[in-house]
């Protein structure tokens, strides 16, 4: 299998929070793919846009070793997305590596997959991560199996340090 990496991308993501994770994921090898609700142009918060490489719907999930859920807005708007929940539930039924930061945990509780799980993400969304059913540390970065959280960019660089070890881990 190629070493590609998803990143499922909703309006006003948090710009740093995509850009950071697929220039770093690019710099180490990995074939970087963007999906969104459609491969319309999708605006950041800060001004930064992306034209996705496919839409939810034209994503097959087993092509890929690795998934990265951005924060800002975007996790917000992209939820309750039926392909978005098909898509995070896959990674997690095959153990593959997900990374989420700030509100990128939002699409992991609505995909069910928090539950008895350690996780860290925005502050202002603690409530949320703890009703889903997971542990919330208040910490840079927090591993546990399959899943890499992080709360805010000045996270990002031991964020993605430990993501790129458990890819280079599951090989």
């Amino acid at each position: 299998m190629k070493k590609r990496i998803l990143f499922l991308v909703g309006p006003e993501f948090e710009d740093i929070e995509l850009y950071y994770p697929l220039y770093r994921l690019q710099e180490e090898g990995y074939e970087t793919t963007v999906a969104g609700p459609s491969r319309d142009v999708i605006p950041g918060k800060k001004g930064y846009s992306v034209r996705p490489d496919l839409a939810f719907e034209e994503v097959d999930p087993s092509g890929y070793i690795g998934l990265v859920l951005p924060g800002g807005r975007g996790p917000e708007r992209i939820r309750n997305n039926e392909h978005v929940k098909r898509i995070v539930r896959h990674f997690f039924d095959e153990e593959k590596p997900v990374a989420a930061i700030c509100h990128g945990p939002q699409v992991l509780i609505s995909a069910g997959v928090l539950r008895g799980r350690r996780a860290t993400s925005y502050p202002g969304i603690k409530d949320d991560v703890v009703n889903a059913g997971a542990e919330w540390l208040d910490q840079p970065v927090v591993v546990d199996g399959n899943l890499v959280t992080a709360r805010i960019p000045p996270d990002m660089p031991q964020w993605m340090r430990e993501y790129i070890k458990l890819l280079r881990a599951r090989g």
